[in-house]
């Protein structure tokens, strides 16, 4: 059974290159989300374009997303605090499409979850991230970002 979905990966639309440049917005995301939940603000602020907007389910119009960096050290701190422990983010069923301007645009799910320092982890919401991602740096970078929660829709 292995073998068989390892000869047909190869049939996928998009091919090997395509099967790169998914594994490079994975490893992005999982870069940057483990700087967002160390709280590490100017390198989280770093995977950002000069000129991100971010587009939060609490906000009434996008924001500069490195402007929300305030924002962000105030709320993840009390986040934490709720949490009783650790806050982290995950991020799964990712949806990659290339654009012909050589950015990419995403969608994906994200659980914010809490593991308080007895018991066991919980979930505290889960969002859908849009992105377009850009290359910069032998990377990428995020030039947008809209987030929705499932339980403010």
């Amino acid at each position: 059974m292995t073998v068989e979905l390892v000869r047909t990966a190869g049939r996928l639309p998009g091919g090997e290159g395509f099967a790169a440049l998914y594994a490079q917005a994975q490893q992005f995301y999982a870069h940057q989300m483990r700087i967002l939940d160390a709280h590490g603000a100017e390198r989280w602020a770093g995977t950002f374009t000069e000129d991100a907007l971010l587009e939060l389910p609490h906000l009434p119009a996008p924001m500069p997303a490195r402007a929300g960096l305030a924002h962000y050290r105030r709320a993840g701190a009390e986040r934490q605090r709720r949490a009783g422990g650790r806050l982290e983010h995950w991020v799964g069923r990712l949806d990659v499409r290339l654009h012909t301007d050589g950015s990419l645009r995403t969608r994906c799910s994200a659980l914010a979850y809490g593991t308080p320092d007895q018991g066991g982890s919980r979930i505290l919401y889960v969002c859908v991230m849009e992105d377009v991602l850009v290359p910069a740096g032998g990377g990428w970078r995020t030039a947008h970002r809209r987030v929705t929660r499932d339980d403010l829709a």
